[in-house]
């Protein structure tokens, strides 16, 4: 580690040589840093796991939450954050109002409004398999009278069968809500599957898809508008109203739906937008995704307190090799650099792999659930900068005891 040069101080003079302490270069710095991780394996693979269980930890959930951010963006995009909803408040004594029957109508005829349609919950029919299910078994399921062109509206789309049409609207038919379905063990629709609702026999003609914006109608059976009034003893009030406008005008058009849907109490209207709920839900949802990353940091700093304890563990051991080293002229800054490389090298490795595990993590989650995969540069780029951070911090108090180890001292010890 020293090389002899001759020095002229002046002119005829005998050169006097002089040992000059030789510089390390980055790559006799990796390749001094690797010894220690070539010679102990295992003992290295073990501690960098501890990093690499961290970062993929911290990786993960952040790729996780983002991929779900993503899909929820890609959602409403696909179903619009244009639907408004207007549904029956409370009256100023605190019972139930109701819209008036005219209140579709009336949206109808506001200018920005694009498609209006809307649903009345029928009160008192419950929805059974059979007629020989106990009454008290509902299951949650309800009926509501829907108008033909809810889909449209609403964004629903069906697994099976069809829609209510013009015809079927007066018949007893019904369309049932993905939710009900699954309940009632039915997986498609066919002429041969009836439901017992309000106590009658009802054919299922179609099985709806989940419908994001409008969540009631998974759990409900749907049925005309007509033969909900004339079977089922409908009072024809509207239970919501869904209603789209044009995306430039959907908070001119929010500000005049309760007076529009009912000019006499409009006080007592409900005027909602359900991609707010859904956005409200992923933010919800982000409380648990800081308290993952408080366990991804634990983990983080669990193997950090790993690389420090592996990097003690080798100074001790290596106290032989490090005289021998400063005995051949090694300064206490080539072996401090030595053990202070070696560290990061080892926090390096765990880092990477770390990434790459938390990548494939949500890779992995983000295909189960059919979701873009998503994982934030910043994220990778944070977990390498945060091994980096532990190994120089573990690898510290290790490197400096290695340097103040004197050759004598070092190569004396058993």
């Amino acid at each position: 580690m020293t090389t002899w040069i001759s020095l002229d101080p002046a002119p005829g003079a005998p050169a006097r040589p002089r040992l000059v302490p030789a510089r390390l270069g980055p790559g006799d710095v990796l390749r001094v840093g690797g010894v220690g991780l070539r010679t102990r394996p295992v003992r290295a693979l073990l501690s960098a796991l501890g990093i690499a269980i961290g970062i993929a930890a911290m990786v993960a959930v952040v790729g996780i939450s983002s991929s779900s951010r993503a899909e929820l963006d890609r959602t409403l995009a696909a179903l619009g954050t244009n639907l408004l909803t207007v549904a029956p408040g409370r009256t100023m004594f605190g019972e139930d109002a109701h819209l008036p029957e005219e209140s579709v109508p009336m949206i109808g005829r506001i200018a920005p409004v694009e498609r209006v349609s809307a649903v009345g919950k029928i009160t008192g029919a419950k929805l059974y398999r059979s007629d020989l299910i106990p009454k008290v078994q509902t299951n949650g399921l309800s009926a509501y009278a829907a108008r033909t062109d809810l889909p449209a509206t609403v964004g629903a789309t069906l697994r099976s069968g069809t829609w209510l049409n013009e015809a079927t609207a007066g018949y007893p038919a019904a369309v049932l809500g993905a939710t009900a379905a699954q309940r009632l063990g039915i997986g498609r629709a066919s002429p041969d599957t009836r439901v017992w609702l309000g106590g009658q026999w009802f054919t299922v003609v179609g099985i709806l898809d989940p419908v994001a914006l409008a969540p009631e109608l998974d759990t409900a059976a749907l049925v005309g508008w007509t033969a909900a009034e004339q079977r089922l003893d409908f009072d024809r009030y509207p239970t919501v109203v869904y209603t789209r406008v044009k995306e430039n005008a959907v908070d001119a058009v929010r500000a005049v739906l309760a007076a529009t849907a009912n000019p006499q109490a409009p006080n007592e209207v409900d005027v909602s937008r359900p991609s707010d709920a859904l956005a409200a839900k992923q933010a919800a949802n982000q409380a648990f995704t800081g308290l993952l990353l408080g366990l991804g940091a634990v983990a983080l700093l669990v193997g950090g307190v790993g690389v420090a304890n592996t990097m003690v563990i080798s100074v001790l051991e290596r106290r032989a090799e490090i005289g021998l080293r400063r005995s051949l002229g090694a300064t206490r800054g080539h072996v401090r650099l030595q053990f202070l490389s070696e560290s990061l090298l080892l926090s390096a490795l765990g880092g990477g792999a770390g990434v790459l595990l938390g990548i494939a993590v949500t890779g992995g989650y983000a295909a189960y659930q059919r979701w873009p995969t998503v994982v934030p540069a910043w994220a990778m780029l944070g977990g390498l900068g945060a091994t980096l951070v532990i190994g120089a911090v573990a690898g510290l108090y290790p490197a400096v005891r290695a340097a103040r180890l004197s050759p004598t001292e070092a190569l004396a010890t058993p």
